[in-house]
């Protein structure tokens, strides 16, 4: 466990600086190489400390959990959100589509099991351009029958916004810490 969430076992890289940090003012000799990743489970942004003599690519699956791992030294800790440098800034987005379009079965299951958060309101309501309108017509769709695709809910519920930019940007709204209810992202605070 890290704080109180489970560990990624699992991080995709958003960028690699070999030689760390331009701020860092140590000398050079003292640096350590750094890569700011993403949890591909949780979508915890994290800040790796590679092998010696290991270089990492940008999209670049690594291991990350307990055991024996082949390019990661360790984890030096959970990242802000503020301190991703600015290719890791917009990689962001794009590593989390992949993630989403990879695993597309866990996202279309949200849409098959989501459930009220409290008497108002519920976890579909969550997702960008889902009102309670949508959220009805998906309850009685997937009643009939559960979803199988992100495009079987395109095609199923009516007016429906894109259910797969939808997740994308709730996971968005949840790393910025926009919104207090976490659906998709575990928490980013220690």
């Amino acid at each position: 466990m890290i704080g109180n969430i489970e560990k990624e076992e699992k991080a995709i890289i958003l960028d690699f600086l070999p030689n760390g940090y331009p701020f860092d003012g140590r000398p050079m000799y003292r640096k350590t190489p750094i890569a700011q990743a993403i949890g591909r489970d949780h979508f915890v942004l994290l800040e790796l400390v590679p092998k010696k003599g290991t270089f990492l690519q940008p999209n670049e699956e690594v291991y990350t959990g307990e055991g024996k791992r082949d390019k990661i030294h360790h984890i030096l800790s959970k990242l802000p959100l503020d301190r991703l440098t600015e290719t890791a800034k917009i990689s962001l987005e794009y590593v989390i589509k992949d993630v989403v379009k990879k695993d597309e079965k866990r996202f279309v299951d949200f849409f098959n099991k989501a459930q009220p958060i409290n008497i108002r309101r519920h976890q579909m309501e969550l997702l960008p351009g889902v009102g309670k309108k949508h959220m009805w017509a998906i309850i009685k769709e997937r009643e009939e029958k559960p979803f199988e695709s992100f495009e079987s809910i395109k095609k199923r519920v009516k007016l429906m916004p894109d259910p797969e930019s939808a997740i994308i940007r709730r996971i968005l709204v949840e790393i910025k810490g926009e919104d207090k209810y976490r659906i998709f992202v575990e928490t980013q605070s220690f």
